[in-house]
This record gives structure tokens, C-alpha cells and sequence, in this order.
């Protein structure tokens, strides 16, 4: 009985798989790429919505896995990350590294069965996030420059799917989200500054929580809003987006620029909290209201 005992549960390796491949994170990736799908097909093919959704997921889920294997060191010193799997000793490398290359390929391979050009973006995906991203981590606040090229490739992935073409419509989708992580992580670094510092990260532009980034932080945010209506002047291909839809993306753009100015005026880890989740509004409602539109028009 006592050795059962000691034996992991299903539910507890689980639970482990699920923190190794960051669930959560996963399926909002997954959502992006739905949503770009959404926007890019004349015509909802749900097998191909259901490939895209497991072969995203897949990907997105090898990505955290080999990150989490380079970066075993850093997550054991830090508070948000020492109980993961592998710093808590829960998993083995090995094991990690396996779940991995399978979803790699499995990945790989469901988004091939779409079209070549998805497999191909997916694939550019891990590379940067795991062969580049990860390591400039440790060197350069460039990192986040590198970081937010796979983490922009969701969005466009799904119009690529639906159409096995990349052009203007699939480089402004990659635009909208690729300037929004910008405001996003520099928010998520002046909350965890301290715990990155302590493992070695170089994750703010220049390595402090000053004005200096609150004023980056509201001009990508300006930018971003800027790109993100675009659609709506008729030069953007088949994306296109109703004068009525672009009001109504402006407005959680106008929250964020709040927080990021109570950000430059009161410069605490509240402002920065209230700036981070009123970015995550910001990128999933974009992403609901151009849907949406395209349906109604």
C-alpha cells in the first residue's frame, strides 16, 4: 500500500504534462489561430479547424516543453516557476524531452496534412522560440524583439490555413499581434522584474522599471491600435473590417493606453498588473470583434 502510495497519480502526471506544455497559454494560442482561420476561409472546413486547433496546440505545446528543459535552472530559482515539473523534480528531462519531439512531430505533421506553408510556419515557431528566443534571454532585452516574431505567428497561421497564402491580409494579422506583445511583456517584466533578475533574464529594454519604459510602452501601444484599423481604409486585401468594428477596437486600444499612462505617472506593480490584463483584453476582444464583423457584413 505505502509504495502505491508513492506512485504518481494519473491525474497528477496530468497535471504535470499540462504545466510542462502550458495549457492555458496553449489554448489561447489556439483561439488566435481559430480566429485567423475564421477570418481567412470562404467556407469553415471543420476538419481543417480541427487539425489547425490539435496541430497548433501540439506545437505551441513542444515550444513550452524544450523551453522549460533549457531553462530547468532558471525556473528552480525563480518563485512563479520553481514548482514546475522539472525544477520540483516531478519529471525527468528525458521524460520532457520526449513529450516534445512527439508533439513536435505530431504537430508537424497534422499541420503539413493542412498545407505545406502552415507546417512551415509552425515549424519557424519553435525554432525562434526555442533555438533563439530562450538562449538571448539571458543576454539581451532584444529577446523579447525575437520572442514576439513566433508569438505573432498564431493569428496569420490560421489566414495561411484557411488560404495556403501569405500576403498583406496575413502580415497585418502578424503585425497587430507582434506590436502588441511588446506593451504586454514589458508589463509582465515590471511585475516579475525582480524574480527574472535573480535568474539571470534580461527582459526590460534597459534592464529598469523607469518612465523610460512606461513612454516604450505607450508608443507600441499607439502603433498597435494604429495597425489594428487599418483594415478598415480598404488597402488590406481581403481582410476587411467595418468603419462601425474599428470604433469599437479602438476602445480597449484607449484602455490600454490608460494604464500605460497611470503607468508613466504612478509607476507600481498594480499599474503594471492593470496594464497586463487589460492587454490580454485587448488581443482577445480585437480578435472576436474582426470575426465577428466579417459575419455580419
Amino acid at each position: 500500500m505505502t509504495a502505491s502510495l508513492n506512485q504518481p497519480s494519473g491525474n497528477t502526471i496530468l497535471n504535470d504534462i499540462k504545466q510542462l506544455t502550458k495549457f492555458g497559454l496553449s489554448i489561447s494560442v489556439v483561439f488566435s489561430s481559430v480566429a485567423g482561420y475564421l477570418l481567412g476561409a470562404d467556407i469553415i472546413n471543420y476538419k481543417i479547424l480541427a487539425l489547425l486547433s490539435v496541430g497548433g496546440y501540439l506545437m505551441v505545446g513542444a515550444s513550452n516543453a524544450f523551453n522549460q528543459v533549457i531553462e530547468i535552472t532558471q525556473d528552480a530559482v525563480m518563485q512563479r516557476t520553481k514548482t514546475r515539473p522539472l525544477p520540483a523534480g516531478r519529471m525527468s528531462k528525458r521524460t520532457a524531452l520526449i513529450i516534445a519531439f512527439v508533439f513536435t512531430l505530431l504537430g508537424l505533421a497534422i499541420l503539413y496534412s493542412i498545407n505545406p506553408k502552415t507546417a512551415f510556419f509552425g515549424a519557424l515557431s519553435i525554432f525562434l522560440y526555442t533555438s533563439v528566443y530562450t538562449p538571448l534571454k539571458l543576454l539581451t532585452p532584444l529577446s523579447v524583439f525575437v520572442g514576439a516574431i513566433p508569438g505573432a505567428i498564431p493569428f496569420m497561421l490560421g489566414w495561411v490555413a484557411a488560404t495556403n497564402h501569405f500576403g498583406i491580409e496575413a502580415g497585418i494579422l502578424f503585425a497587430i499581434q507582434f506590436l502588441w506583445q511588446f506593451p504586454h511583456f514589458w508589463a509582465i517584466g515590471w511585475l516579475l522584474d525582480a524574480d527574472y533578475k535573480k535568474a539571470g533574464f534580461k527582459m526590460l529594454p534597459m534592464g529598469k522599471k523607469d518612465k523610460k519604459l512606461a513612454i516604450q510602452i505607450i508608443l507600441y501601444t499607439f502603433v498597435m491600435i494604429l495597425v489594428s484599423v487599418y483594415p478598415v481604409l480598404g488597402l488590406t486585401g481581403h481582410l476587411k473590417l467595418s468603419v462601425v468594428a474599428a470604433v469599437i477596437t479602438v476602445l480597449p486600444g484607449v484602455l490600454m493606453l490608460y494604464y500605460g499612462f497611470k503607468l508613466l505617472s504612478i509607476q507600481t506593480s498594480l499599474m503594471a498588473r492593470k496594464l497586463m490584463l487589460s492587454s490580454v483584453f485587448y488581443i482577445t476582444m480585437i480578435q472576436i470583434i474582426f470575426v465577428i464583423d466579417k459575419f455580419l457584413r
